[in-house]
Parts: structure tokens; C-alpha cells; sequence
């Protein structure tokens, strides 16, 4: 469950940003909670509650990598950008050795969503 400063503004952006479908949505007295889906995959997100819950920004850092992985790399992150993140890292190649020996390639850039979360966006490759 991603932690924002403001849940409404947040489903927002990431409809905008990322296609997201709201599933459903709480709203108890001011405080946002909602199930959210980005092409099937299923998040949450609340409105932080200091001390118990802070967003990245509150807290001043993240500890959280949010990976995507789309048909269309570069063109989610121009459309994420588009909806105002910012800190946009370009899609680039590269490739990886697991622990088996195997190597699996993928293309991946990111993005900063406006509440602080890191996004990687990437397709693997063939």
C-alpha cells in the first residue's frame, strides 16, 4: 500500500499517469483508501497517518522501488511525465545474470510520481 499525501489527488494521477482503474475507494472523514489496477496488477494506496504511515516526501526518502512492466516502455513514461512526474530517467538497454547463470535483457527507464514514489517502467526483452 503505497502511503500518499493526498489519496484523491493520487488516484488521479496515477489513472493519468499509468491507466490505472479504480477498483474501489474509501473516504472516512477526509481520509482516502483505495484499491487501484494497472493493466491487472492490483495496488492500494492510503493517505499517510504520521508517525504510524508517512509518504516519501514526509519522510524525506523512499525505500521503494515500484517496477512496471508494459508493452511500451518509453511511451508509459512520456505519458507518466506528461501527467507530472518528474526526475525522468530515459529508457535504456541492459542486461542482467541471475544466480543460476542464466541472462534475461530488458529496456527500462523511470520516473518520481508527485508524491515521492519511484517508478521503474520496462518491457523484458527476448
Amino acid at each position: 500500500m503505497l502511503a500518499v499525501s493526498d489519496g484523491a489527488a493520487a488516484i488521479e494521477f496515477y489513472k493519468s499517469a499509468f491507466g490505472a482503474v479504480e477498483q474501489w475507494r474509501i473516504d472516512a472523514g477526509g481520509s482516502v483508501v483505495a484499491g487501484l489496477t494497472v493493466d491487472g496488477a492490483e495496488f492500494f494506496l492510503a493517505d499517510e497517518n504520521p508517525p504510524k504511515t508517512m509518504g516519501p516526501d514526509t519522510a524525506g526518502s523512499t525505500t521503494v522501488r515500484i517496477e512496471l512492466f508494459v508493452d511500451d516502455p518509453e511511451a508509459a513514461l512520456a505519458r507518466a511525465v506528461a501527467a507530472g512526474a518528474t526526475d525522468a530517467t530515459a529508457v535504456t538497454g541492459h542486461s542482467h545474470t541471475t544466480v543460476t547463470g542464466s541472462i534475461f535483457r530488458m529496456l527500462q527507464g523511470g520516473v518520481k510520481d508527485p508524491f515521492g514514489h519511484i517508478w521503474l517502467i520496462g518491457t523484458f526483452l527476448d
